[in-house]
This record gives C-alpha cells, structure tokens and sequence, in this order.
C-alpha cells in the first residue's frame, strides 16, 4: 500500500487512473435519452484539464484500486463530482500499460461514498454512494434521498439506477419512504 508521496510509476499510474476515472465518467455524460443520443466529444473536450484533489491518496496495485480520501473533488470543464471518498478500481491492463491515454476500458468500477454530489450537464445527482460501473455504463445511487435533479423536475428514492447509455432510470422505494417524482409541465425534464 503506497500513501503520497510515491515513487515516480506509482504516481503516474494514479494519475493514469484519475484521468481514465473521469473520462469514464464525463464523457459519456452528455446527453444519454434515447432522443439526445451522447454525442462524441470534439478535441477541445477531450483535452480539457481533469482535476481530482482530496486531502488523501491511497493506492494498492495489488489489489488494483486508488482511492480518494477527504474532501474529494473530481472536476472536468462543467461536471463536477463532490464526496468523502472516491474509490477506483482498474484491470490489470491499466497497471501494465506505458501508455498515460489507456483510457476508459481499463477502470472497471467508480465508487463514491459520503455526501456524494454529481453536476453533469443539467442533472445533479445526489446520494451516500453512487457506484458506476464504466463498462455497462449504470450509474446506482443508493442511500435515503437519493435524488436526481434536472431543473425544476426531481426523481428521489432509496437507490436510482440509471442506464447512461440509453436513459432509463428505475428508482426505488425505501423501508421509511416513497418513491417520489416531481415534473413541471413545459420543462425539459429528466430524461
């Protein structure tokens, strides 16, 4: 287990991971309905700077996972991820590769817990944990509240799973609460 400051190929594989943790994650954030298709980023996007800062980095290349601690804060352009900690486990392709643009297929998961807070688009996600899964691309919020907002229009449950790659979203009751969905005629609502 290595805590910061780290010898050179372990500090370039985290940032290796943070990088592909975030282009997971913002790339496919565009627009994701089945009538607003995710459009594919122009070079300008791809190339925009991808900032993680937390009060800890943790990384254990045995066990194939980095892990954000404290006042964790993932930002790229307009999408921002906010939580307590932010845990990302990769393939063993992402610990052998020498190329930095690995990329995406080589995180495998994205969990975020603690007062997690998602700005993409015009959505924010709120819950105690979100975890994402890069390959199926599902994004589950889970804990009491969880709540996705777009505009005035709100969806909130006990865990939300919602598909980006085509926009579903099936949202779940609790044991003390209710599903609950809030739409105003004329918005452009969640889709």
């Amino acid at each position: 287990m290595t805590i910061f400051p780290c010898k050179r190929s372990v500090c370039r594989l985290l940032l290796v991971v943070a990088a592909a943790l975030v282009l997971a994650f913002f790339l496919s954030a565009q627009g994701t309905s089945a009538q607003n298709p995710a459009p594919v980023p122009d070079a300008a996007e791809q190339k925009e700077k991808i900032n993680v800062v937390a009060d800890l980095l943790t990384s254990n290349s045995e066990a194939r996972f980095a892990e954000f601690v404290g006042n964790v804060r993932a930002t790229q352009g307009e999408t921002v991820i906010t939580s307590d900690r932010l845990k990302i486990f990769y393939s063993e392709r992402l610990s052998e590769s020498k190329n930095p643009t690995a990329g995406e297929g080589a995180v495998k998961r994205i969990i975020a817990t603690g007062n997690v807070k998602i700005s993409f688009d015009n959505r924010v996600a709120t819950a105690q944990e979100a975890v994402y899964n890069t390959e199926s691309k599902i994004l589950v919020l889970s804990g009491p509240h969880s709540k996705i907002t777009s505009g005035t229009d709100s969806i909130t449950g006990e865990k939300i799973t919602y598909n980006r790659s085509d926009g579903r979203i099936t949202v779940e009751s609790g044991r003390d609460s209710r599903v609950e969905a809030v739409f105003h005629s004329g918005g452009s609502g969640i889709r």
